[in-house]
């Protein structure tokens, strides 16, 4: 071996690695190549609203507050195998879904000796992203889909989706209430799929259970070689509103208001916002009428994981993202007014004091609540879900949480026939009031719900933790919008 320490000639070879470097970083780039970036990438004209860039130690579980774990065949009480006939089991196992240490969430479907597959499917803790008013949302992922293709890669169906925010302790009403899938793909096929779900199910605006969507091949490399970036903007800063799927920035597919009637735009676009949902599916009947369903079989190879990069959502323009402190009209909505009325109609705005719960845990059960209650109720259930929107302001107390209970006795015989508890709602310790709405999601539900025949609605509101007071806003500032016509 030389000892010659001359660097004249190692100049240009130096130079040429690193021209070399910079080609390989350059294709890199176009065709989604490289590794985990480390962090989430620069957008910009856009603001930061949330990400995830899945940085941690290997073989641990994702943020737990950014992120909720589905397990099981079905959401409780929803319908079975998850609404598409998909027969693996979700898990919380670090075997189906994990960080890599790389900076990658991994969701890897797995089979056992009896034939048996699991895998993972997460969801956000939020349920609030929405475009503002005026302005527009995008929701984005690096993704590389499961590295498999051919026979070995019947079965698979990963998924970069959005839900719409009352479908949480619901269940039942989709499509009505929307979902946006930013990139699906079945059995290895090189195409990404971006597909609007709305309307009714079957047929509808939507031609569901299909959905109104449009395909193409990935960018440079194929889907499951390499990463790619997935994106969906939902556009309200032009008329009519535009709904837009992208692929490397690339856009394949655009949806646009006027394409549906008005009250299904409404219905998937008027609440509180949406969640967003990664999994890994095996079998089911992937809504495509051309490639038909996602059936695994004894040549399915398992173990093939979805890396995920890193999730961000930004908005661009327009005014806050918070829900319309105006609620939809109509007599299905009830207004926290004075004397603890839940009146049809507004009043003026004024405020109701709520206890502190001294230090002491009462979530879930209501202490010293401030009560309001609509009787002779006459109404035809509508399928949806209760909505609402309280306005709440813990001034300076630091670690104080408002909760709100809703229950409906049918008859009005005195017995609640449907119980509602959510999740409580954590106010900052800044003077200034705040937006408390269905988005936190149920933290329990009891019974059903029917028809109103001299029924009641009953709304309870207290603080669930904390050693300090806080304010309601009443009158015309906070509302609930019970499900019936």
């Amino acid at each position: 071996m030389s000892t010659r320490t001359s660097t004249r000639p190692r100049a240009p070879l130096t130079a040429a690695l690193a021209a070399a470097a910079l080609a390989l970083a350059a294709l890199a780039t176009l065709f989604g190549t490289s590794p985990a970036r480390g962090e989430v990438p620069p957008a910009p004209g856009w603001t930061l609203q949330w990400s995830d860039d899945f940085v941690g130690s290997a073989n641990t579980l994702p943020s737990s507050a950014n992120w909720q774990i589905n397990t099981g065949h079905s959401y409780p009480g929803g319908p079975g195998n998850w609404g598409t006939g998909e027969i693996q089991n979700y898990t919380n196992s670090t075997s189906n879904l994990s960080l890599d240490g790389s900076g990658n969430l991994r969701i890897t479907p797995l089979r056992d000796g009896a034939g048996n597959w699991t895998s993972a499917r997460v969801e956000t803790q939020r349920a609030d992203f929405k475009a503002p008013a005026g302005g527009v949302l995008r929701i984005e992922s690096r993704i590389q889909m499961p590295n498999v293709t051919g026979n070995a890669a019947l079965g698979y169906w990963p998924a970069f989706w959005a839900l719409g925010s009352p479908y949480r302790g619901n269940y039942w009403n989709w499509p009505g209430i929307g979902e946006f899938d930013i990139m699906e793909n079945v059995n290895g096929i090189n195409s990404v799929w971006g597909v609007l779900h709305c309307g009714v199910n079957p047929g509808g605006p939507c031609n569901e259970t299909t959905g109104v969507g449009a395909s193409r091949a990935c960018p440079g490399a194929s889907c499951q070689s390499a990463f790619h970036t997935y994106r969906f903007e939902w556009d309200r800063s032009t008329t009519p509103n535009q709904l837009r799927w992208y692929v490397d920035d690339q856009q394949f597919h655009s949806v646009s208001q006027n394409s549906v009637d008005a009250a299904t735009w409404s219905n998937m676009t008027d609440h509180a916002g949406y969640f967003i949902l990664l999994n890994v599916a095996i079998g089911g009947a992937f809504p495509d009428g051309v490639h038909g369903s996602a059936t695994p079989t004894a040549a399915t190879d398992p173990g093939h994981p979805m890396l995920v990069d890193y999730v961000g959502v930004w908005t661009r323009g327009g005014g806050t993202t918070d829900p319309p402190t105006d609620p939809p009209s109509g007599s299905a909505t009830r207004y926290l007014g004075s004397g603890g009325a839940l009146g049809a109609a507004s009043s003026s705005a004024s405020t109701a004091t709520l206890a502190s719960a001294g230090g002491t845990n009462h979530d879930g059960t209501p202490n010293q609540p401030q009560t309001f209650l609509a009787s002779g109720l006459n109404a035809t259930y509508s399928g949806g879900a209760t909505q609402f929107d309280l306005f709440v302001d813990a001034g300076t107390t630091v670690a104080n949480g408002q909760q709100v209970r809703i229950s409906y006795d049918l008859t009005g015989d005195g017995s609640w026939d449907r119980t509602e508890t959510y999740q409580y709602f954590a106010t900052d310790p800044v003077a200034g009031y705040e937006h408390y709405t269905q988005a936190r999601g149920l933290k329990s539900a009891t019974g059903s719900l029917g028809n109103l025949s001299n029924g009641k609605v009953r709304v309870e509101v207290w603080n669930a933790i904390g050693n300090g007071t806080s304010t309601l806003g009443t009158g015309n500032q906070s509302y609930v919008r019970i499900p019936f016509g």
